[in-house]
């Protein structure tokens, strides 16, 4: 298979394999950096490499421009990487780069040879050998069937098992999910709590529930990314339609009762329109989202299930699942202007990436319609996998999943056209067909990975995600989530991103202060350097303002019934002495498991303090520090480990020292 269909990590697992094959250090090591520009005001923030025809410009800028890079602060890292000789863009290249503490010591003084060596680890993807931060990376979120997401490094397994990175916890059962164009922010439905849940993705965690009306069910972003609508499906007409939220405020904002039944929304290209499918009213709703006003009601069939959109024809098209008939609408004059005929069974439908061909499932019938949409006709009525539900696209496939196969269909999108012979081929997915795990949300369970040319399945059944890339006949690996059982999956992506023609960016939360290598990777031609970029303190940085403690324990080994003092010292975040902590206490234990015991502290001076312990029994003791005041925190990370050693064996130690004089 072409390495260009494969996901990013491989792509780079197979370039630093032609450099272990045969090329030297000193090819692999770039010219001196030199600063872009004599106003660059950070002179550690932009650097420049020439060699082989090819220019990499790298800078590191905090999002507050009048500000410098700080830990726990935002920065965009970016490479502009461009022909030496034209000064032309180079598109499409895929490079790697990672962020870790620069080296010291004896690895540093040859950073040619170390910095090759660094990259050769980060792609192993070990457990202990991970950069701070990977600008390669993805992670899948899982959807479960309990209350809560699963996120799986698929980079990383232990043992054969799959590295789950966190559990994301939900106040209810969730149906549907939507991301952010950056990945930053994923939206999820809880119809059972009338809310949206939002979740971080730089942090995993779930940072807000916002109101969203009645029953919240479909959830879809516009394209601007401003407002988040979702679709309500209340058995109360009044309560039925969609509710709109502001995506930055995260606050409600409107509600439109647009018709009863299930709804399923599409937008127009500039955001402008949002067209809302009613089922049960049989009717289509125009809203302008830059008025916030109803426009239009549509009669569009008996029992519409699906609706998309196509920039290319500027056309919306509703797929009516009771009479089999596709109402294409004038997306600006908002009339019907065609209507194609089909069966009754049709349901989900989608265009691809450039509008030209839109596919219709039809469940009944097992097949899939294809609509030229240049020509608003239906050109191909092709077999898929038994009763289609859900359809997605890369660049050069449409996938389908059917509930009652464990086979997904790929539709060859090159090979489409009036008189032309659809190109068909298909995988299996596991070996169950989805149908056997019961309810199923409306969140998809085919997802398209993040270099458009691979796809994960979920397999509900089995418990498994399948990663499959084009070219190849089977899948090529499979991710469990354990302990949770998966419905759907969402690629999270954090790599670097083409931003502009040769422009490859990436917006990072600094983790740290100090020195930082900035590894980079470029295959064609390969080229592995090491730029360098600082990291200011915060003095509001959490674990800068929780107060550390240093164990002062000597001996560590003490005799069992023997009087001893623990001491310890206690800082700010910058090092200087916390004094007159009244509520300190050191609660201690005997491993496995005892009574824990409880000692009150003295305060010495200059940050220090001590506590007498009574240590009747030999073995391992635990001992924590705690205060109330300084927070649970505090109490979590300061404990350490004391061992006694029984009272017999250092009588008969003594007594062979007197044996020997």
């Amino acid at each position: 298979m072409n390495k260009k269909n494969r996901p990013l990590y491989l792509g780079l697992m197979a370039g630093l394999t032609l450099i272990g094959l045969g090329i030297s250090y000193e090819s692999l090591w770039c010219d001196p950096r030199s600063e872009l520009a004599e106003n660059v005001p950070d002179p550690q923030a932009l650097h420049r490499l020439s060699r082989d025809g090819v220019t990499v410009e790298f800078e590191a800028r905090p999002l507050d421009k009048g500000g410098k890079l700080i830990e726990g602060g935002f920065a965009n890292v970016r490479f502009k990487i461009t022909d030496q000789n034209s000064g032309q863009p180079l598109s499409g290249v895929s490079p790697g780069a990672w962020l870790d503490p620069a080296l010291t010591g004896d690895a540093a003084k040859d950073r040619s040879k170390s910095c090759k060596a660094r990259v050769a680890l980060f792609l192993k993807s070990s457990i202990g050998a991970r950069p701070l931060l990977d600008l390669n990376s993805y992670f899948l979120l899982m959807l479960n069937k309990d209350a809560s997401l699963t996120v799986i490094d698929p980079s990383v397994s232990v043992g054969g098992v799959t590295s789950t990175l966190a559990r994301i916890e939900l106040p209810g059962i969730p149906m549907d999910w939507a991301a952010s164009s950056n990945d930053k922010q994923v939206y999820v439905s809880i119809p059972e709590r009338d809310e949206i849940a939002l979740i971080d993705t730089e942090t995993f965690k779930r940072v807000a529930n916002i109101d969203a009306g009645k029953q919240p069910l479909r959830v879809a972003l516009q394209p601007d990314q401003r407002l988040l609508w979702v679709g309500n499906n209340a058995s109360d007409p009044q309560h039925s339609g969609v509710t709109v939220i502001d995506v930055p405020s995260r606050k409600n904002m409107k509600f439109f009762a647009t018709g009863a039944g299930h709804h399923e929304i599409a937008f127009s290209a500039d955001s402008r329109y949002v067209f809302v499918s009613n089922r049960d009213s049989g009717t289509l709703s125009v809203i302008d989202a830059s008025e916030m006003r109803l426009v239009k009601t549509l009669k569009v069939g008996s029992h519409p299930l699906s609706v998309a959109y196509s920039a290319l024809s500027q056309a919306v098209y509703v797929a009516d699942g009771r009479d089999g008939s596709i109402s294409v609408i004038d997306a600006r004059s908002h009339q019907l202007r065609h209507r194609i005929e089909g069966k009754q069974g049709l349901g989900p439908m989608r265009f691809s990436s450039d509008g030209r061909f839109g596919i219709v499932l039809n469940t009944l019938e097992s097949e899939a319609l294809v609509i030229d949409a240049s020509t608003d006709q239906l050109i191909h009525r092709l077999p898929v996998s038994a009763e289609p539900y859900q359809l997605n696209f890369t660049k050069a496939y449409a996938y389908i999943r059917g509930l009652a196969s464990a086979k997904v269909t790929m539709i060859n999108l090159s090979s489409l056209g009036e008189g032309r012979q659809p190109i068909i081929q298909g995988f299996e997915a596991g070996t169950a067909a989805p149908r056997q795990a019961g309810d199923l949300p409306l969140a998809q369970g085919l997802t398209t990975a993040r270099d458009e040319n691979s796809v994960f399945v979920v397999n509900p059944v089995d418990n498994t995600t399948y990663f499959y890339a084009e070219g190849m006949n089977a899948p090529m690996s499979g991710y469990s989530n354990r302990g949770h059982n998966a419905r759907a999956a969402l690629v999270i992506d954090r790599s670097l991103r083409e931003v502009a023609p040769g422009v490859y960016s990436s917006t990072v939360k600094l983790p740290a202060s100090g020195t930082f290598d900035v590894a980079f990777l470029l295959n064609q031609p390969q080229i592995i350097h090491c730029f360098s970029t600082e990291v200011a303190a915060s003095s509001t940085a959490p674990h800068r303002q929780t107060p550390q403690i240093e164990f002062m324990l000597d001996p560590v080994a003490v005799v069992q019934g023997s009087p001893f003092t623990a001491r310890f010292r206690i800082v700010e975040g910058n090092g200087t002495p916390r004094n007159g902590i009244k509520d300190l206490s050191v609660r201690y234990f005997l491993a496995p498991s005892s009574m824990a015991r409880d000692s009150h502290v003295h305060e010495v001076g200059d940050g220090v303090y001590e506590a007498p312990l009574e240590l009747a029994e030999a073995g391992a003791w635990y001992l924590h520090v705690q205060a109330p005041s300084l927070g649970s925190a505090f109490a979590e990370k300061n404990y350490t480990s004391l061992r006694v050693l029984p009272a017999a064996a250092q009588q008969a130690s003594d007594s062979d020292s007197r044996s020997v004089r």
